[in-house]
Order: structure tokens, then sequence, then C-alpha cells
């Protein structure tokens, strides 16, 4: 009973949020509340403001030259844009995998052991306990337990994107942010990547941005669509999906524009 009634909590919420890069509002007073433990997928045509949304919950857009914000964006209740927020902890809390895969130039080992050396004070063996405990969860340990101390760049796209999500996972952060995380990959790889997103649902609260709308359906419990920086519509996937409330929306699914 308490794990439905901590499924129903919202883990990350945005209250009248926006995101500028200097002048242009490229996420317009969005309000959003994002589930505990769910996958909630975000879709949208290119440019619609998505992926800005999805790198503001961790402050990664802080790195970009003349980018700022308005509004909220909680984390736990706490705003992830107030002075007192060490950006280390909240990326630390709030994992985050790419659209391209980006191993370290290092051993398999050393990618999963990277955030754990920097944010924790782990012995040989529990950092060889939290490596494969990290593959395994990323289900690319028994492809590489006998060549852990190789090259990570020798990994074909599909094992590096699972890298990059055990290096994610091995920090135990509480959210997985997840951009466009299968469009550099061939359909097994996607296949695997799917499956892993639906494994780990419970687990994490995960906010996967994607161009595929089958994809969205077929991993996510929530589905917001953006258009133009606006939310124009958030609600459970197959209620989205089947029922739109939205013109805009249905028109978008059906394939009418975007």
């Amino acid at each position: 009973m308490e794990d439905a009634k901590q499924k129903t909590k919202t883990h990350a919420e945005a209250k009248g949020f926006s995101v500028f890069y200097r002048q242009c509002e490229a996420v317009k007073r969005v309000d959003l509340a994002i589930p505990f433990g769910l996958v909630t997928a975000i879709i949208g045509p290119s440019g619609c403001g998505k992926s800005t949304f999805l790198r503001a919950i961790n402050r990664m857009n802080d790195l970009i030259p003349g980018c700022h914000t308005d509004g909220e964006l909680l984390f736990d209740g706490q705003n992830v844009y107030g002075g007192d927020v060490d950006t280390a902890v909240l990326r630390r809390r709030i994992g985050m995998v790419f659209q391209k895969p980006n191993p370290f130039p290092k051993s398999i080992y050393d990618n999963v052991a990277y955030g754990p050396r920097l944010h924790g004070n782990l012995s040989k063996a529990e950092l060889d306990e939290r490596v494969e405990e990290s593959l395994v969860g990323a289900a690319l340990w028994e492809e590489v337990k006998d060549r852990l101390n190789k090259n990570a760049l020798g990994l074909s796209g599909g094992q590096a994107q699972r890298l990059c999500l055990a290096r994610a996972l091995a920090v135990r952060p509480e959210m997985l942010l997840m951009d466009e995380p299968t469009s550099a990959l061939d359909p097994k790889a996607t296949a695997r990547i799917e499956e892993l997103i639906i494994q780990l649902r419970g687990r994490y609260t995960i906010a996967v941005v994607t161009h595929n709308m089958q994809q969205a359906a077929r991993v996510s419990d929530m589905t917001a669509f953006f258009y133009e920086g606006n939310l124009v519509e958030f609600a459970a996937t197959d209620d989205l999906f089947t029922k739109p409330r939205e013109k805009q929306t249905e028109n978008y699914i059906t394939g009418r524009f975007g």
C-alpha cells in the first residue's frame, strides 16, 4: 500500500517555469508534475523545448552561456535554482543519459567507477561491488565482465549507451533523465534500452525525451506533449494517445504536423 501511495507523489515539479536563451523563451511558463517512480515521456517536434526542459531539471543548461530561468522547478520540494543548491549534489541525485553514447576514454571499469570515486570514499571491494551492481542494472555485466580493463571506446554503440546508463546508476541516483537515448542506435540496441527503462521503472523516477511516439507508448506511464515551448497536454500515456483532450495533441500524434 505504501508503494502505491509513494508512486502517486510528485518527485519533480515545474511551476510557471520558463527557460530563456538570452531573450528567446524556449520553455514557456510550464506547470508539470513528474510522479515518483514512474516513467514520464516528453514528446513533441524538434525545437519545441522538450530537451531544454529535461536538462533544466538537473541544471545542465547552466553550462550554456546566456541561459537563465524564471519560475520554480522543484525536486523533492526544493527549488533546484535556489541559491543554496549544490549542483554537484543535484546531478548525483538526478542522473542523465545523453542522446549519443559518450564513454570516457578509460577502461570499462573506470567509466563506471568514476562517479563513486568522485562522490564517495569506497574501499576497493565496495567499488568492485558497485561497478558490478551498476553493470548488472544496465544489462551489460555478462558481456563485459571478462574485459573490464579494456578501453570503453571499443564497445559497440548499444553497449556504449548501456555503459553510460551504468555510469549514471553507479552513484545511486533518485531520478534518471534520458535525452533521446536511442536515437543513435540500431533497432536491436534500441529494444535493449527500452527493456531497461521498463525494468528500472519503480526503482527510479525516469523522464525520457523521445521523438519516437511508438517508443513513448511502449515505455512510459505518463506523457507530456510540448509544442513551441508550451506544455500542451500532460496525461496518462494510454489516455493521451487514444483520447487526447487537445486538438493540437491529436494533430501531432496522428501525423498531421511535426
